[in-house]
C-alpha cells in the first residue's frame, strides 16, 4: 500500500479485509519488536498524529528497570509520550482478522527520535542516494529451535533443552526429522503469505541452528523484513509448540550471527562495487571508510554481554579487524569478481544486534570513505585467526572494552549523531553494571542471569 493515501482510503481497506486488529509496530534500541494493537477506528485515527507510547520504551532494560547514570537527550522527561507514525507502504494483512503495519518514532512535536532504528537507517540511506547510489542489501538470520515449547523453556531456566533436528550440527544437513523440516516448512509458507521474499532456509552450524536467508532489497526493505521473519519465525514456534531463540550463544557450542550482504550501484544501475581489473575505486574507497570503524561499530554489533562470548578464535566468528576477497575468516568479506555479485559481507554482527542500527552504521562509514577517498589497509591473506599478539587489531571481546573504543571514536559520532552515540553508550553501561550487580564476572560461565534477561526477549 502507497504510504500517502487518506483516513477515508485506509479505513476502506481495514474493511474489505475484514480487519479487527491491527498491530502499530516498531523496534525499541533492543531489537524487540514493541508496539501497539489498535482498533480499526483508532488506527485510521491515529494515521497523522501517531500512535503514543511512554518515552521509557527507549529507556528501560529487558526486566522493564528504568535506565539512570547517564544524560538524558530532550525527548525524555517524566514518562512523557513518543508517537509511532505509521508508514502505510509496510500495511500487511497479518492473519485473517490482523492487520500490521510498521513505523518510525517522533517526540511529541513531530520531531523524528534520534535513537529510533529504523528512522536513523532512512537517515543514512538518503544521503547515500543523495551521493549518486543506491544500495541493495540481503540479510542472513541465525537461531536456534529446540523441542520444548517456550513454557517447559522458562521452568528449566533455558537450560537443558533439546535442540529440535537431531544431535548434528553440521551445516546444511538434511537428514533431519520430520518434527525439523515441519518447522522450517511452516516458516518459508508463513513468509509467503505475508509477501517476504526468502532466498533459502538451511540448517546452520551448531546442534538445533537454523538460518533463514532474506532476498536482496534496498535497506529498509531488508530490515523491515528481516524485523518481520524474526517475529514469524517465534510466532510459528509457539504454534508448533517449539522454543526458538536469537540470543548470540546459548551455551558453549557455536554462537549464532546476522551478516549483512551489501553493495551499491551508479545512477545507470551498474554495480558501484564491480571492476573488471579487480576492485573498483568504489568499492575500495567504501571499505576505507567501513574499515576505520569495524572496532567502534562492534558496540552496536555486539550489544550484550552474552554476545562477546561469540568472539573467539576458530569458531567461525571472525575475531580480527580484518578485511579479505572471498575470506570468511575475515570481519569483512569482499566479493568483487561479478558484475552482479561483486559486494561486502558484514560478518561481525550477532543474531542478537539490531540490524537497523548496524547497516546505519555500515552505510554512513561507507560514504564517508567514498567521499573522502579513504583507502583501507591491505587485505588480509589466509586464516585470520590464532595470530601473534599485534599483528592485527583484535575485535573488543568485551562490552566495557567495546563502549570505551565506540566513546572514543569520531567517525560514528559525526555520522550517527552525538546524541546517539552518547545515549547508547549509556545504557549499554547501565547493562555491564547490572550484569555484575547480579553477580556476573569476567570470565564466568553464561550465567542464569543472561539467559533469563537474553534467550527470549532480543
Amino acid at each position: 500500500m502507497a504510504d500517502h493515501i487518506s483516513q477515508t482510503d485506509l479505513s476502506q481497506w481495514l474493511n474489505s479485509h475484514n480487519i479487527r486488529r491491527v498491530r502499530t509496530e516498531g523496534t525499541s534500541l533492543d531489537s524487540g519488536l514493541i508496539g501497539k494493537a489498535l482498533s480499526p477506528a483508532k488506527a485510521v485515527g491515529t494515521l497523522d498524529s501517531g500512535v503514543g507510547f511512554v518515552d521509557l520504551v527507549f529507556g528501560s532494560d529487558l526486566h522493564n528497570n528504568p535506565e539512570f547514570g547517564f544524560a538524558w537527550p530532550s525527548w525524555r522527561g517524566d514518562m512523557v509520550d513518543v508517537f509511532l507514525k505509521p508508514d502505510l507502504s509496510t500495511l500487511v494483512q497479518w492473519s485473517p482478522n490482523e492487520a500490521s503495519v510498521l513505523g518510525n518514532f517522533h517526540d511529541r512535536l513531530g520531531n523524528p527520535l534520534s535513537v529510533c532504528p529504523r528512522g536513523m537507517l532512512q537517515r543514512a540511506y538518503e544521503r547515500i542516494k543523495d551521493a549518486g547510489y543506491t544500495a541493495k542489501v540481503a540479510i542472513e538470520i541465525e537461531a536456534t529451535v529446540f523441542e520444548e515449547d517456550i513454557y517447559t523453556a522458562r521452568a528449566k531456566g533455558f537450560r537443558d533443552l533439546t535442540p529440535l533436528g537431531g544431535s548434528a550440527g553440521f551445516c546444511y544437513n538434511m537428514t533431519k526429522d520430520d518434527r525439523w523440516h515441519e518447522y522450517m516448512a511452516a516458516v518459508s509458507d508463513r513468509l509467503d503469505e505475508l509477501g517476504i521474499a526468502w532466498d533459502a532456509c538451511n540448517d546452520e552450524a551448531a546442534v538445533g541452528q537454523v538460518e533463514v536467508n532474506i532476498s536482496i532489497t534496498d535497506p529498509v526493505n531488508a530490515c523491515d523484513s528481516w524485523t518481520r521473519v524474526r517475529q514469524v519465525m517465534r510466532e510459528v514456534a509457539f504454534e508448533l509448540g517449539r522454543t526458538v531463540t536469537f540470543i548470540a550463544k546459548w551455551c558453549d557450542a557455536y554462537g549464532q550471527a546476522s551478516h549483512i550482504n551489501l553493495s551499491l550501484a551508479k545512477s545507470d544501475g551498474s554495480n558501484a562495487f564491480y571492476a573488471s581489473e579487480g576492485i573498483s575505486d568504489d568499492l575500495r574507497h567504501f571499505l576505507g571508510g567501513v574499515m576505520e570503524t569495524v572496532a567502534p561499530t562492534t558496540a552496536l554489533a555486539f550489544p550484550w554481554i552474552t554476545s562477546y562470548r561469540r568472539v573467539a578464535d576458530f569458531e567461525g566468528p571472525p575475531s580480527t579487524v580484518t578485511w579479505g576477497v572471498a575470506n570468511k575468516t575475515t570481519a569483512i568479506r569482499a566479493v568483487v569478481d561479478h558484475p552482479k555479485q561483486s559486494r561486502i559481507e558484514y560478518r561481525v554482527p550477532g543474531a542478537d544486534t539490531n540490524v537497523y542500527v548496524v547497516l546505519a552504521a555500515i552505510l554512513a562509514s561507507g560514504l564517508n570513505g567514498l567521499q573522502n577517498a579513504i583507502e583501507p589497509p591491505e587485505p588480509f591473506v589466509g586464516v585470520a585467526y590464532g595470530l601473534p599478539d599485534g599483528l592485527v587489531e583484535r575485535l573488543p571481546d568485551t562490552i566495557g572494552k567495546a563502549l570505551t573504543i565506540l566513546e572514543n571514536d569520531t567517525v560514528l559520532r559525526s555520522v550517527l549523531g552525538e546524541e546517539f552515540v552518547d545515549y547508547w553508550i549509556g545504557r549499554k553501561r547501565w547493562e555491564w553494571r547490572q550484569y555484575h550487580n547480579h553477580g556476573g564476572e569476567p570470565e564466568s560461565p553464561i550465567t542464569d542471569w543472561e539467559l533469563t534477561r537474553y534467550f527470549e526477549l532480543v
